[in-house]
């Protein structure tokens, strides 16, 4: 048996990689005294889905805001296209951010807009440029992409929890980020509808040549999504490898994760 702390990425992982897209080095930070996160180091590589697991309150979604400055870190750095967050300018962050898909647990869409007009306000906001023709032509695409092409006018409240999320994740893609951030992307979700969404991540992936980030703590999406898994517990990075690594260890806080969170 091996020891998790000595697991590496899987070859799957890094063959596909061509360097990081995101460097994360001793990343700190905490709230009124208390740590959150303590020394986080890690890396997003070009082409991969990296799921990092922990249970709530692990910090896990605090990461990820770190990344596109919606939190400072108290000390550490984080690099996002070999560019130090810290040091843009308001420009410069904008820019990343474009780049940066970000789906929200809540998917956050309009309630007051249509299907359609979620959809073009990102692209009116970020591609001054399109055409009508062409902002109509990526607004059906997209649709396609995530199998919900005959909800163009539809509502928010017309549709279910699961084809929320679908255009949740349309809106995100439709500017074409390089890296997607799912923030725990199957919470609220049936069963059946998180293994589709999870599926759908891996579609993206594919169709969009994404790197992402994936915060969860559902085992079926880790395994379904995962080109390398990393676990926070306790502020610290504890354990980092394959879903088969983390499934065979007989380490006590992964086999209790394990247990607790899977279907």
């Amino acid at each position: 048996m091996k020891n998790l702390h000595e697991i590496r990425t899987s070859p799957q992982a890094w063959t596909a990689s061509s360097g990081p897209l995101v460097v994360i080095d001793k990343l700190r930070i905490g709230f009124e005294g208390e740590s959150v996160l303590n020394d986080i180091s890690l890396k997003l590589l070009n082409g991969e889905n990296l799921v990092v697991l922990g249970k709530s309150g692990s910090g896990k979604s605090v990461l990820i805001k770190c990344i596109v400055r919606l939190l400072k870190p108290e000390s550490g750095t984080i690099d996002v296209f070999g560019k130090d967050i810290a040091s843009l300018n308001r420009a410069e962050l904008d820019e990343v951010r474009r780049k940066t898909g970000f789906l929200f647990q809540s998917g956050a869409l309009y309630d007051s807009m249509t299907v359609k007009q979620n959809l073009e306000f990102p692209l009116r906001r970020t591609m001054k440029n399109l055409s009508e023709k062409r902002i109509s032509e990526k607004v059906a695409e997209t649709l396609e992409n995530v199998g919900l092409a005959d909800t163009l006018n539809k509502m928010p409240s017309q549709l279910s929890g699961g084809m929320r999320k679908r255009i949740s994740l349309a809106r995100t893609i439709i500017v074409d980020p390089l890296i997607m951030l799912y923030d725990e992307p199957t919470t609220g979700l049936d069963p059946a509808t998180s293994d589709e969404i999870s599926s759908l991540i891996n579609d993206v992936q594919k169709k969009y040549k994404t790197s992402s980030l994936i915060i969860t703590h559902d085992i079926e999406c880790a395994r379904i999504t995962a080109d390398r898994i990393i676990m926070i517990d306790e502020g610290k990075v504890y354990a980092e490898g394959s879903i088969k690594d983390f499934e065979s260890s007989d380490d006590p806080v992964i086999t209790s994760f394990f247990k607790k969170f899977s279907n």
